[in-house]
């Protein structure tokens, strides 16, 4: 059985995009709080410096998943960092509140609009505080 979060993370890929809104899979969560499943964050990104190769045909380092130890289980925070950590872009997650204002907050799912009308529209408040 999934486990639902009630965290949402938003975040700002590009000044001219609409936010993004990263939910997280009831099944990742499960297997997060689980734990002996997923492995490591490192992982996925040496798996991504394999795809962004102009030549990459197909991954020659697949081993990686299924020979590195898995990660212990996660509370529910421990598995939105991570998660961010692994789906969020790196330059958003590692300068989120470098610049004039936040580019990426994690909030409750309650705080997110009720509807979706004008998503294309929306942005990331000024007044949060970091």
């Amino acid at each position: 059985m999934g486990v639902q979060s009630k965290y949402r993370v938003v975040f700002e890929d590009s000044i001219d995009s609409c936010v993004r809104i990263l939910t997280p899979d009831p099944n990742f969560m499960s297997a997060a709080m689980n734990g002996g499943i997923l492995p490591p964050v490192w992982v996925y990104w040496e798996l991504a410096k394999d795809e962004a190769q102009p030549d990459f045909k197909k991954h020659t380092r697949g081993y990686l998943l299924h020979e590195t130890e898995p990660v212990s289980s996660m509370t529910e925070e421990e598995a939105i960092e991570y998660l961010i950590k692994k789906d969020v872009p790196q330059h958003v997650w590692q300068n989120w509140n470098k610049g004039n204002r936040p580019t990426m907050i994690i909030c409750l799912k309650e705080q997110l609009p009720k509807t979706r009308e004008w998503r294309n529209a929306w942005r990331i408040s000024d007044v949060i505080a970091a």
